[in-house]
């Protein structure tokens, strides 16, 4: 018999190492930020993290800065909390006031429904942070190693379904976060409590391996694209509007990393079902699973995603039973998903309207030709209309009396903000990150070329007679797919400067991931690669067909020979 060989145990990252020795995620956190200075050291940045902020540089001036000797224009990003991406009317003039006093004038939507700002500086990072929590909001979890902002329907339909999903997410997001009262202390001047048990019971000391994103649904309602969320949740009703439970669904997640094909996009599998007051509970579990069996070697693989595919379903069922303390039910179907159109006018159901705004590449601010951030400030002030943000960056306006509609309409022509209605059906549904110049990630750009490449796209579409079918663009500067880039019908993902991949053959409601068809083709190449595509689709695709679909059904060595490109 062979000698057993004992596999080496491997070594923990150093941010694992970091996070044990942190006490609580202060490190030396708060005598950083009083030190002075522009820049904070690299423990401090990665527990900035947990606190809701990157440190980050301008990637415009850094080269530039570099040939002079000088230090680079240091500054950081504070994303906000909220589940749903619900606002009050105050809290969201309170944020827009925040855009001035402490950051670059302007505000910017997430794929995630939450709101960040850029450009602040290393002196304005602790003022900035407790502006936000007068508002009763925080940043507290939205980045790090935790459960970050909870993803629901944006629409505020007064109707059963939605009221319960997002009261879902607001109690998940209260009950999800981390005990420790650092971030309180070093951002809000709060006195240690003696007696405060900050044991993390739920994390553990070295909290989860890896970010872990939650997103809730019903199936006719999938705007916030559940299954790319670590867990997801689909609400079942019966006809009588009575909620049955949530069919849970466990392992997406859509970051990767170029060149290692260890690392891949992946939705969510269904796994089980819970009853209606088991929800809290079955997520406590699939954290536990995610914190004991999640790899803290290598965080390029330590996604929730990694231990279903590395495991495989039928033992992350079991190890859910054991964690959740029973035997699961398996999971019940959930049919179709189906993302609504929430742009536009809409009746909530109360007698009152929401309004969704188009806000390209979810960044409010103004501009020479459109004002968009004064727009939706006079709106908010004068009509106490209360935002809420979409993971589609765009902004609905709800509990608007039906005697305001025509002057907020007037408002928003006043400032140049072109309504829904006079958008192409490809425009309304084209996201993209940040990229350049603030995310020090970006191989390439996204947000500031995502119109030029609407429009040309665009143009493709509507030479064939395409331009009302709904197909979704989703562009990011790197493969970390904070846009969703797999889970569309397009994905342009950030290869090297100036240059995509193309990812075709997802679906416009979020069931299907895309596969690469080419890389490295430039940008002003996208009309030339996309041309035949589009053509075969207008000529090829069944009825009612959309652009993914299609594209998966043709394959792609077809569609590569439409484009006279060979197989790689």
């Amino acid at each position: 018999m062979p000698d057993q060989i004992i596999p080496v145990p491997r070594k923990p990252s150093g941010v694992e190492t970091l996070k044990q020795g942190s006490h609580g995620l202060r490190g030396r956190l708060a005598a950083e930020l009083a030190e002075g200075g522009v820049q904070v050291s690299e423990d401090a940045y990665n527990l900035l993290k947990f606190h809701g902020s990157y440190e980050q540089f301008d990637r415009d001036t850094a080269t530039a800065l570099k040939q002079q000797k000088l230090e680079k224009d240091y500054q950081f990003m504070v994303r906000v909390r909220m589940p749903g991406g619900v606002l009050t009317a105050e809290q969201y003039l309170g944020l827009d006031r925040l855009a001035d006093s402490h950051a670059n004038g302007t505000l910017r939507i997430t794929t995630r429904q939450g709101i960040q700002f850029h450009g602040i500086l290393k002196g304005e990072l602790k003022p900035s942070i407790a502006a936000i929590n007068h508002t009763l909001l925080t940043t507290l979890s939205a980045c790090g190693d935790v459960v970050r902002n909870l993803m629901t329907t944006a629409a505020p339909r007064r109707d059963t379904r939605h009221t319960r999903l997002r009261e879902d997410a607001n109690m998940l997001s209260a009950a999800l976060l981390p005990r420790s009262r650092g971030y309180h202390q070093i951002f809000l001047d709060e006195e240690p409590v003696a007696g405060y048990d900050e044991t993390e019971t739920l994390y553990g000391p070295t909290y989860l391996p890896r970010k872990f994103k939650i997103g809730l649904a019903v199936p006719e309602d999938n705007s916030a694209d559940v299954l790319a969320n670590d867990l997801a949740a689909i609400a079942l009703f019966d006809e009588a509007d009575q909620l049955l439970g949530y069919t849970i669904a466990v392992g997406g997640g859509l970051g990767m990393t170029h060149n290692r094909a260890d690392t891949f996009p992946r939705l969510a599998s269904p796994v089980c079902f819970v009853g209606p007051d088991r929800l809290l509970a079955v997520v406590e579990a699939v954290i536990r699973l995610q914190r004991d069996h999640g790899d803290r070697t290598d965080r390029r693989r330590a996604r929730l995603k990694y231990v279903v595919e590395d495991h495989g379903l039928e033992w992350v069922k079991r190890t859910l039973d054991s964690y959740y303390g029973e035997t699961l039910e398996a999971p019940r179907p959930f049919g179709r998903l189906h993302i609504p159109e929430l742009l536009g006018w809409h009746e909530q159901g109360d007698g009152l309207w929401w309004l969704g705004v188009p806000v390209p590449s979810g960044r409010i601010g103004d501009t020479e030709t459109v004002t968009l951030r004064t727009a939706l400030r006079e709106v908010v002030q004068r009509y106490r209309v209360d935002p809420v943000m979409t993971a589609q960056q765009d902004v609905l306006l709800s509990n608007i009396r039906p005697e305001d509609r025509a002057a907020i309409d007037g408002v928003l022509a006043d400032h140049g903000v072109v309504p829904a209605s006079a958008l192409s059906t490809f425009s309304r549904f084209a996201l993209a990150c940040p990229a350049l110049p603030t995310c020090g990630l970006a191989l390439t750009e996204a947000e500031r070329v995502r119109e030029p490449i609407v429009a040309a796209l665009d143009g493709l579409l509507r030479r064939h007679g395409l331009q009302d079918r709904r197909i979704s663009l989703r562009i990011t500067g790197c493969p970390n797919g904070c846009a969703r880039s797999y889970a569309g019908d397009i994905g342009l993902v950030g290869r090297i400067p100036g240059h995509y991949a193309i990812y075709v053959g997802g679906d416009f409601d979020g069931h299907t991931l895309s596969f690469r068809l080419l890389e490295r083709v430039p940008q002003a190449g996208l009309g030339d690669a996309f041309a035949p595509l589009f053509e075969a689709w207008a000529t090829q695709g069944l009825p009612e067909e959309g652009f993914g679909p299609f594209c998966t059904r043709m394959g792609r060595d077809a569609l590569l020979a439409l484009t006279g490109a060979r197989a790689a």
